[in-house]
């Protein structure tokens, strides 16, 4: 990548709003085809939904949300108030349309094409990460890791489940080990738990906030504007440029690249866009003192939670609660991880515990919006990745700035259009 320093006045070729992990890798990718670009974000680099994810980065992540029979589960999550899953629906006034597409998508049609899709998405996100961190001083934020399902007592792992079968059909490589085994991969782990699927051939971040501001840092040295604002509304102008509006006066761009996560559709409902996108918040504690570390991140299939080791601590990250992105937090679902992880993991000490809450955006098919919006000449969007974005970043990048600069590929766009909602 070479480096561009551009006049502080010079308006870049793209703009971008947005510095989670999504414009971050949109910034990266259109600089390295010689492009210049400004970010535009109200807070710092990473510091909102990219700060609190479980931090994995597999090319297997290809199952949806969305699965054959989820439905038969969701009553049994609402009524249990230690569930992984809530709903504040007097705060949704959207959710009801947005769930019955949700299960439109439970097809088994649909979960094949979706799930093509995702492996789309997520293939080669490691080696692009790594690409990215190189020069940074701070290849450390990727290891490489296992990912590990646990199953409680008795039961049984299935490589034959759906979900399974979606992974290995594309590549992905597993294994089901057993408890003595188990516990030689993660001694931590509680007896209570008789066997696993191990999937290899992935990594994790062992920070995602400080992986954005790192990479966000890279851009900076080669020519890009950071600038903290936030933007209050889009103006297309005739000649093909767009107004900002911003908290700090108008800014004109060339060509916009909207990556707010789940505020973007408010910016694009003021231009006549809209898009079913609602909140899917999730909650992690951090413990800050656990006195013990995990070599894997680990799933527990019953919980539906993920731990793992962090730099800051242990994390556990989960929890799914469907409300209003500007609605007070529901602490207590974070709070019901503390117990959970104790279970999972003994002699982990949970006394020290830092809470986050995020705001996933979510669409009722699981992906994201990615290239050109068609009514409105030089405006592009990169945003809806749900549970995920840190694997689904490079990727997305890539496409999107083949949009931008509009260059072929071979890649079917159809699953991440802005037309298909239409």
């Amino acid at each position: 990548m070479t480096a561009v320093h551009p006049a502080r006045n010079a308006v870049p070729d793209v703009t971008i709003i947005g510095a989670g992990i999504i414009g971050t890798c949109c910034a990266l990718e259109l600089q390295a085809r010689d492009l210049s670009v400004s970010i535009i974000d109200r807070g710092g680099p990473g510091d909102a939904t990219s700060f609190g994810n479980a931090g994995i980065i597999s090319p297997w992540s290809c199952v949806p949300q969305a699965m054959p029979g989820v439905w038969k589960s969701v009553p049994k999550w609402l009524l249990d108030r230690e569930g992984p899953l809530s709903v504040r629906f007097r705060s949704n006034p959207d959710l009801l349309s947005w769930a019955a597409r949700f299960l439109a998508n439970t097809r088994l049609s649909r979960v094949h094409a979706i799930s093509d899709a995702m492996d789309m998405l997520m293939r080669g996100n490691v080696q692009s990460y790594r690409a990215y961190l190189k020069g940074t001083g701070r290849e450390d934020l990727i290891r490489d890791s296992w990912f590990i399902s646990v199953y409680r007592g008795n039961a049984k792992a299935d490589l034959d489940d759906l979900g399974w079968r979606l992974k290995i059909d594309r590549g992905a490589s597993v294994e089901i080990v057993n408890g003595k085994d188990l516990r030689k991969m993660e001694p931590a782990l509680s007896s209570e738990f008789g066997q696993a699927i191990v999937q290899k051939g992935q990594s994790r971040t062992t920070n995602p906030g400080e992986l954005c501001k790192v990479l966000v840092g890279k851009a900076q040295r080669h020519g890009a504007l950071l600038i903290r604002c936030d933007v209050k509304g889009l103006k297309p102008e005739e000649d093909g440029t767009i107004k900002l509006e911003t908290s700090s006066g108008n800014v004109s761009a060339k060509k916009v690249v909207l990556c707010g996560g789940v505020w973007s559709t408010e910016l694009l409902k003021g231009l006549g866009v809209k898009l079913p996108l609602v909140s899917e918040r999730g909650y992690h504690l951090e413990f800050a003192d656990p006195g013990v570390s995990l070599n894997n991140s680990i799933l527990d299939v019953v919980g539906k939670f993920i731990i793992s080791s962090m730099e800051n601590g242990v994390r556990s990250a989960g929890m799914s609660e469907f409300a209003h992105v500007n609605e007070p937090p529901n602490y207590r679902r974070a709070d019901i991880l503390a117990p959970m992880s104790k279970r999972l993991v003994p002699r982990l000490n949970t006394e020290h515990a830092r809470r986050w809450v995020g705001s996933r955006p979510s669409f009722p098919d699981n992906l994201p919006v990615i290239g050109e919006v068609p009514e409105i000449r030089n405006l592009y969007v990169a945003f809806g990745h749900s549970h995920y974005g840190l694997g689904m970043g490079p990727a997305t990048a890539r496409l999107l700035s083949e949009s931008v600069l509009g260059t072929a590929s071979n890649a079917d766009r159809s699953a991440v259009s802005v037309e298909r909602f239409r």
